[in-house]
């Protein structure tokens, strides 16, 4: 009995949430090859996105030479740069449309109850920063680094409702 919660503990160290209350996602990770002269270099991108489900949320895109480094400066790159999001009881205050590259993203407010109803990576951030009702299209690319681009830019242009 004790072994397992040892094990538990060291497991769940990995796994546990901050004390500050802010979740981490990792969104993507790719192996990176480069060509040198002395033959290929390895390394490892990630795209993690924090968030407190309070109104606040932050992208890091970073690289390293094993996947858990790269995820440890992404994390740390995304904390440093997080913006607020004005909600309105749990949901968007207003539509709101971006154009980012070949990405189309619309985001609407929902009624509530309706529940978040997005795709691929706008859901991951739409739930970190503590939207629990809207709805969203990705209109124009599956790329999903551009997608989380664009659907920050969507939620810096969302103003307070009065």
């Amino acid at each position: 009995m004790q072994s397992q919660e040892k094990n538990k503990g060291r497991f769940g160290q990995r796994q546990r949430e901050n004390t500050d209350g802010i979740e981490e996602k990792v969104l993507q990770i790719k192996r990176v090859s480069k060509k040198t002269r002395g033959g290929n270099y390895i390394s490892f991108s990630a795209l993690v996105a924090v968030g407190d489900h309070k109104g606040q949320v932050g992208i890091g895109l970073q690289r390293g030479l094993e996947v858990p480094q790269a995820i440890k400066k992404a994390i740390r790159y995304a904390r440093k740069r997080m913006i607020s999001v004005p909600l309105y009881s749990g949901t968007l205050p207003h539509d709101v449309k971006v154009n980012y590259k070949s990405a189309a993203i619309i985001l609407r407010p929902a009624p509530k109850g309706a529940g978040l109803k997005a795709g691929s990576v706008v859901r991951s951030i739409l739930n970190l920063v503590g939207v629990t009702d809207a709805s969203a299209k990705i209109i124009g690319s599956r790329n999903q680094l551009i997608n989380t681009y664009a659907t920050i830019l969507a939620l810096k242009m969302l103003k307070k409702r009065e």
